[in-house]
């Protein structure tokens, strides 16, 4: 779940972002300025943070980063520490700021709401007094169901209610018809982070300890006979992690634009109330739903039909203890933490409540804290500077769309078109949601919970029969991460990521270059990888591309996913080239486009050389110190199974090896072990 599920966004932008989560990276915070940001060296790149016996054509990210990673000490409430992480933390600290001063002394109506909600999660003496009792009540719900028409109506609550489903859905703009809002279903029901948890013998360990943890669940919850049941609920979804696809088939875009009527959903999927599961949504009557992973639909309907209500039962007691853990006594957050942070992902220590409680608010509320954030820390002049940068990025790409040498006119046209039409989104939305209709009480958490979801999910669905707005953000202004949104045809950049290493106008140009300015390639390469490639300017999912270009683009991908296949965080764990296939190609395509930015902005003269360094030379640098982390290993090991991003290290190592300047700039020679032959070398955008 997350500390920031209840923003329910719609607009699929995780799949598309510069990270999956806010996870990243190098200078501490100093101890008398812990609301600035970092500075690093005198014109932009901590030089002295890299392993200089290392040669750069063996391991760029080490001949940049290596002696600042042998010194970084990852805290103990964190699977991976670096460059984002630090920056996440300095966020964190400045919304705390905020938050208690709204709690103490509030402005508005608004920030009082902010306080309430600060007050309520920090309150644990109230949370502990209470104990399991605002939980009951839900569990009771769970005993009262006894037919399967009443599980199916329990799932269509999950949305409002913090219960299970076995399917997930949302509502989003269309993807063949941007202009409207449509709904989806897909496949949902899991509470491993993958299916291969449940199918593949190497995470046996995994599987193994979830149950123990399903059980841990459910005797705090008083449910009875818990550890039979907890085995009841792993073979239950076993079964459906069975019928699953996989994330590499679940990325194709083409396969999982399925519309259907609501007849046709019943045809194809028998025995499962979807009358009764849409109106407990609050979605009666609806015309159409499109499904994603259809074939796994009936199968899933299967499974349920074919399982116990006893195990339903218990499967609905467990997903509501455990998704309403973090706002239960400690009993309950200390025991998904153990399984969830600590077996997972091989952290030893639970976040302080303080960061937790920040991080929950900014789900529920995060534009009303965002307001407050970019008014204090995100100055006029960085929004001005950001977008000449992204015109400079924009003008590079049209430069370099233009030249392809494998595209045909046809297509380019169109590339040049959708290019064109890209809506860049820097700093904060124009305008801000409005929480008036929101109740939230200092003395009941739970309710501000279940209130906050209810209010999150009438926003959504009241929008179903209106025009699409344009001007809303899936990501909140004090997030540190960027994402591009296919069907929008946006690429968006939040207020808390404009800031060093990223982006410092202080800073020599050539590193803003290689690190925002990477990171605007990045987002803009997101429109033409192999799933944003599908939509065409206006943000609708057709095939624009000639079968020639087409053919010519998969062939350079293929080959990039081989070199990204090879890449292993342990023994038998490897990065999985198909599934980082649309981040790997958007941190190609970035730093090409922002190597050519950087090079036109010196208007013909050349760089000038900065502690002996060329401007290319500090350009790459500056962009292998934005991926300067180190990760546990059980973290690792979770990302490569279910991320769509590959590993810092390999996005620095395997971006650069397919770029000519960066051979160039240090002087890369056969032999080295990065080194591609220059026919071999991926040449896409």
């Amino acid at each position: 779940m997350g500390e920031t599920f209840l923003r329910n966004f719609v607009v699929r932008a995780a799949a598309v972002a510069l990270l999956s989560s806010t996870v990243l990276a190098g200078a501490a915070l100093a101890a008398d300025a812990p609301l600035s940001a970092p500075r690093f060296g005198t014109w932009g790149v901590d030089t002295s943070g890299g392993d200089h016996a290392v040669k750069p054509g063996d391991d760029f990210f080490r001949y940049a980063n290596g002696k600042a990673v042998d010194a970084m000490v990852i805290p103990p409430d964190q699977a991976r520490w670096g460059s984002f992480n630090t920056l996440r933390d300095l966020s964190l600290a400045r919304q705390r700021a905020i938050l208690e001063e709204a709690a103490a002394h509030p402005t508005d109506a608004e920030q009082a709401k902010l306080g309430a909600y600060y007050k309520a999660f920090m309150d644990t003496a109230r949370i502990e007094a209470l104990g399991r009792k605002p939980l009951d009540a839900d569990l009771a719900k769970v005993r009262a169901a006894t037919t399967r028409a009443d599980f199916a109506r329990l799932m269509g609550r999950s949305v409002i209610d913090g219960t299970a489903s076995i399917y997930g859905f949302g509502i989003s703009p269309d993807a063949k018809d941007p202009n409207h809002y449509a709904v989806s279903l897909g496949q949902g029901g899991l509470g491993l982070p993958d299916r291969d948890y449940y199918l593949d013998a190497k995470y046996a360990d995994k599987k193994a300890a979830y149950q123990s943890y399903v059980a841990k669940m459910l005797t705090l919850a008083g449910w009875p006979e818990p550890e039979a049941r907890a085995a009841d609920i792993l073979a239950f979804e076993t079964r459906l992690a069975q019928a699953h696809w996989s994330r590499i088939e679940s990325r194709n875009r083409d396969k999982t634009y399925n519309p259907m009527t609501l007849a046709d959903l019943k045809a194809a999927a028998p025995g499962f109330d979807w009358d009764g599961f849409f109106a407990a949504a609050e979605l009666p009557n609806l015309p159409r739903v499109v499904v994603a992973q259809n074939t796994a639909v009936p199968k899933i309907a299967a499974v349920f039909n074919e399982t116990p209500i006893a195990t339903l039962q218990a499967w609905e007691a467990f997903n509501l203890a455990d998704r309403n853990a973090g706002v239960l006594p400690d009993r309950f957050v200390q025991a998904r933490f153990d399984f969830r942070a600590k077996t997972l992902s091989g952290v030893p220590e639970l976040e302080p409540r303080w960061k937790r409680a920040v991080g929950f608010i900014d789900g529920a509320m995060g534009e009303a804290l965002g307001k407050i954030y970019v008014a204090r820390y995100f100055p006029p002049e960085s929004r001005a500077k950001m977008q000449d940068l992204v015109e400079n990025l924009r003008a590079a790409y049209r430069q370099r769309i233009t030249n392809l040498p494998w595209m045909s006119p046809a297509t380019k046209q169109q590339a040049l078109e959708k290019l064109a039409a890209f809506n860049p989104k820097i700093g904060y939305p124009s305008k801000w949601r409005d929480y008036s209709a929101l109740q939230v009480l200092p003395t009941d958490l739970y309710g501000d919970v279940k209130r906050t979801r209810a209010f999150e999910w009438d926003y959504r669905r009241n929008r179903l029969n209106q025009p699409v707005d344009r001007t809303e953000w899936g990501m909140t202004p004090a997030t540190v991460n960027a994402y591009y949104n296919p069907t929008l045809n946006e690429v968006v950049f939040p207020a808390a990521i404009l800031q060093p290493p990223f982006f410092d106008p202080q800073a020599d140009p050539a590193v803003n270059y290689g690190a925002i300015g990477a990171v605007i390639g990045h987002e803009m390469s997101h429109g033409f990888d192999d799933q944003g490639r599908k939509s065409d300017g206006k943000g609708v999912l057709r095939d624009w591309w000639t079968a020639e270009d087409a053919a010519k683009f998969q062939a350079q991908t293929t080959r990039l996913g081989a070199q990204y296949d090879a890449f292993e965080v342990a023994p038998g764990f490897h990065v999985q080239g198909k599934l980082t296939m649309g981040e790997n190609i958007g941190d190609l395509g970035g730093i090409l486009a922002a190597l050519d930015a950087y090079h036109l902005s010196l208007g013909g003269k050349p760089a000038p050389v900065i502690d002996g360094l060329t401007g290319d030379q500090r350009f790459f640098l500056a962009f292998a110190q934005v991926w300067r982390s180190k990760s546990r290993e059980e973290a690792l090991k979770q990302q490569v199974a279910t991320d769509a991003h590959s590993p810092e290290r390999f996005r620095v190592n395997g971006t650069v090896r397919n770029v000519d300047a960066w051979y160039a700039a240090f002087d890369v020679k056969p032999g080295d072990a990065l080194y591609v032959p220059p026919e071999e070398r991926v040449r896409i955008w």
